[in-house]
């Protein structure tokens, strides 16, 4: 993928409509884009705005009607696109795919992401928008922070880490690509390695070979991260041998 290509995927990055291998590439992009960076963040906030925008109760008759009408309306056929001409080559046209995906998602978080029939689950909605927020645009500003440092090694069966830290903001970040799947019912749990002692640094999504995390807490004087596979929700301390150990950049 282009330059000019990963400028364009903000948008589809804030929403998660991104491939793996995609995020992993835009989000070493986010670490010498200051611009990019800045539009993340940005985005992040608006989409936040959306999901806690929509938070009122419907007509109480909506679901009757809805229901009543399902039995009454005819399906539509399938929709057999006409091939559009292509005067830029495919990748123009996976960015405006791309693009219209985002759009929709966009249109999910500000309402299909609440619940139609209770407030209550609108308002836990909102909530998990706007931590979602919070943590894309802090994640953000570390991979573009001025101070930021990155160290890159090779983890277990041929997944690879990298490793972010901003001193200037007392936080680090850590890429994963090609993770394998835990066992079920577990999970990779991050650590700090303070001399020695491990201090949580948060939990990796099971269900994602590539991802990248905000380490949970501040860096202080951590010296690198480990991780452990943990039962789901995580330990107060580490219960197995780290399937990896890795070091912070230091120049």
């Amino acid at each position: 993928m282009s330059a000019a290509d990963l400028h364009t995927l903000t948008g589809a990055y804030v929403l998660h409509a991104l491939t793996d291998e995609e995020r992993t590439e835009f989000e070493l992009h986010l670490q010498e884009c200051e611009a990019c960076a800045q539009e993340v963040s940005e985005l992040a906030a608006t989409a936040g705005r959306l999901a806690r925008a929509v938070s009122a109760a419907p007509p109480a008759q909506m679901k009757a009607d809805v229901l009543r009408r399902i039995a009454t309306v005819r399906q539509l056929p399938p929709h057999t696109p006409t091939p559009a001409r292509t005067t830029g080559g495919t990748s123009r046209g996976r960015q405006l795919s791309r693009f219209a995906l985002a759009a929709c998602l966009a249109l999910a978080a500000g309402f299909g992401g609440v619940a139609v029939w209770q407030n209550q689950r609108a308002d836990e909605a909102g909530e998990r928008a706007e931590q979602a927020r919070q943590q894309a645009e802090q994640l953000a500003q570390v991979l573009a922070a001025p101070d930021a440092k990155a160290s890159t090694g090779r983890l277990t069966d041929g997944a690879t880490g990298t490793v972010v830290v901003a001193k200037s903001l007392n936080q680090a970040a850590f890429v994963a690509a090609k993770m394998p799947e835990p066992p079920s019912g577990k999970v990779y749990q991050l650590w700090f390695n303070d001399d020695g002692t491990m201090r949580s640094a948060g939990l990796m999504n099971p269900g994602r070979s590539t991802e990248a995390v905000l380490l949970d807490g501040p860096v202080d004087k951590a010296s690198g991260i480990g991780i452990t596979v943990e039962p789901a929700g995580g330990s107060d301390e580490p219960t197995s041998d780290p399937v990896a150990l890795m070091n912070f950049p230091t120049a």
